[in-house]
């Protein structure tokens, strides 16, 4: 029975090249189909729709780094000096989600970028990219699962953390193990408590700086004294810049995972309109948050605040308590940590998630063991999903007396693992972009289109690449060993990643002429499943703005 389709736009540029180099392969076998359909993934299901996406990618980016750490960006910046800051690092992630969406909407695959790098520019780039940023993330399910025994402790300090992290790890783990569309549902729901918690913070902050706490009017009172901007290391105007620097890492932290939206692309039910649209919203979500926050934060609540100062990171650390204990609203602080708990275990969950989809990737690749790709009959890949689960329980190091050092260095691995794949994010868009224009292939006939190409590719990649090499200035005068290498520690994990497998495998730079752009590759015609297209004017009003 011959199922080929009628060739499309997408085939009729590139299947009689492939014709004219090679006929080793039948492309139009039901196989090779189903490979175009699916990716290379061929057992994972297509059942996440756009909300699903972005939501997934706003649960394992809205945590810790804007509820609790965004106070200590305060601290060291002063409120307008992490305004910027904040404000910056999302204008390189817009770079960084626009150069995704062009790629990942074309081809939509397990693992996305951590397969674009070993695609377009080099196996060693994917394999280094790849297991540093999982075990990023899953060092981050670690974390997140400890946030969430601490916040406990906000209310019982007498309670072991060690129990919560038992409590917490097993009903998330065993989320990630339901089908992807079922888990889709309820990250859905669960990101939407953290999203309503910030739009009522908000609320509550136009409240209270209009006068409706203990306080009285703020306005912009806090700007003025102590200040807009606070001195760093030194005095004067080279202080408030090196303040707005040493908090762009903490501001990287914060924003890490807003690429994750890409992560679930061959699980996608349409791709050419469930991931522009998602990585769009998600985006905007995510800044207009943060941004929003961050400002807020700013004027209810002095950089020179105590509990600000300690560096602690647990509930009481956390500058939406601090704003509601100065405003005398007394139930507010218990109502605020109980959401902080449904924020941290809603990451927790995308972290396994997210792990685990980078672990098939990886093996997708040939950059991990085959095994990593077995599924169950729901599409469900669980030995990537518990042996990322497996990575929380190092949560349990924190009930030795040198559990926090050694977290410390986790935290900083995670940090920075964030901008070295923002950066390999933006070399693969312009390794495909070059692929591309080597194999005579017209962008403009791509499912979706980067409007800006490679100008805003190349800002994303220079910008990411200096944070990454002078995040740990603070280190080097005086110079103090131990903290050149947690500052480093993780650029340094890359590139032995890097070298081994280079060494190992002697893996050659990809020619742009014959990258592969066909494997995993959306084709219209064979789309699975079809999400409703707005109907309203109103709804394609809003979907032709976010």
């Amino acid at each position: 029975m011959d199922v080929t389709p009628a060739p499309g736009p997408l085939q009729e540029t590139i299947l009689p090249k492939m014709d004219q180099k090679s006929e080793k392969s039948d492309i139009h076998s039901s196989s090779d189909l189903e490979k175009q359909v699916h990716g290379p993934e061929a057992h994972l299901q297509r059942k996440l729709k756009s909300r699903h996406l972005q939501f997934v990618a706003i649960g394992g980016t809205v945590g810790t780094g804007v509820f609790i750490a965004s106070g200590g960006s305060i601290a060291t910046a002063g409120p307008v000096g992490a305004l910027l800051a904040y404000i910056f690092v999302g204008t390189l992630v817009y770079a960084v989600m626009l150069s995704l969406a062009e790629m990942s909407t074309y081809l939509p695959i397990a693992g996305a970028f951590t397969q674009y790098a070993a695609r377009f520019v080099d196996p060693s780039l994917g394999f280094s990219m790849g297991w540093i940023y999982w075990f990023s993330w899953s060092i981050t399910y670690a974390l997140e699962i400890t946030a969430a025994g601490l916040i406990i402790q906000w209310w019982n300090s007498d309670l072991s953390v060690g129990i919560f992290i038992t409590i917490f790890w097993v009903p998330i783990t065993l989320v990630n193990f339901l089908p992807v569309d079922l888990f889709g549902e309820f990250e859905f729901w669960f990101a939407s408590l953290k999203v309503i918690a910030l739009i009522g913070f908000m609320i509550f902050s136009i409240c209270i700086n209009a006068g409706a706490g203990q306080q009285g009017y703020l306005g912009f009172k806090y700007w003025h004294n102590p200040g807009a901007f606070a001195p760093y290391l030194t005095d004067g105007p080279k202080a408030k810049f090196v303040g707005f620097w040493a908090v762009l890492i903490q501001a990287g932290f914060a924003f890490q995972g807003s690429e994750l939206v890409a992560i679930g692309a061959g699980e996608s039910s349409n791709p050419k309109m469930t991931m522009p649209k998602a990585i769009r919203r998600t985006f905007w979500s995510i800044f207009l948050l943060f941004v929003f926050t961050v400002f807020f934060i700013g004027i209810l609540v002095p950089y020179d605040n105590e509990d600000l100062l300690t560096g602690d990171t647990n509930a009481g650390s956390s500058p939406l308590v601090i704003a509601a204990q100065l405003a005398g609203v007394q139930v507010l602080p218990d109502i605020l940590n109980a959401v902080l708990l449904t924020v941290v275990l809603s990451a927790a969950s995308s972290n396994v998630y997210s792990g685990s989809r980078i672990l098939v990737g990886l093996a997708e690749e040939r950059c991990g063991p085959q095994f990593l790709k077995r599924t169950t009959r729901r599409g469900v890949p669980y030995i990537s999903t518990a042996i990322t689960a497996a990575m929380g329980l190092l949560a349990y190091m924190n009930l030795s007396s040198h559990g926090g050092e050694v977290f410390n260095w986790f935290l900083n691995i995670i940090s920075v693992a964030g901008f070295i794949a923002w950066s390999c994010i933006c070399i693969c868009h312009l390794r495909f972009m070059s692929a591309l224009k080597a194999q005579n292939f017209d962008r403009d006939t791509l499912p979706y289109k980067s409007w800006g190409g490679r100008t805003l590719a190349w800002y994303g990649l220079v910008f990411c690449v200096i944070i990454t090499i002078t995040q740990g200035f603070t280190a080097f005068v005086p110079w103090v060993t131990e903290d050149f290498f947690i500052a480093y520690i993780s650029l340094i994990l890359f590139v032995i990643l890097y070298a081994g497998h280079k060494i190992v495998t002697r893996s050659k730079f990809i020619n742009p002429a014959e990258a592969d752009l066909v494997s995993g590759r959306f084709q219209e015609e064979l789309a699975e499943t079809w999400e409703d297209s707005p109907r309203s004017r109103w709804k394609k009003v809003l979907n032709a703005i976010f």
